[in-house]
């Protein structure tokens, strides 16, 4: 039998553009310690917000 993971068990992190929580993913396995944002949406108004300044 395989291993069950529950959601409820993968760790989470507060994306820092719209300060909600988002769930680990196995894409980002390799690289969980510099993902920041939750989403491609999140990580463009970032960079759209640090150029308009």
């Amino acid at each position: 039998m395989g291993k069950t993971v529950t959601k409820s068990n993968l760790p989470q992190k507060l994306c820092t553009t719209c300060r909600r929580p988002f769930t680990w993913r196995k894409k980002w396995a390799r690289a969980w310690d510099e993902v920041k944002y939750c989403s491609a949406r999140c990580r463009s108004e970032a960079r759209r917000a640090t150029n308009a300044k």
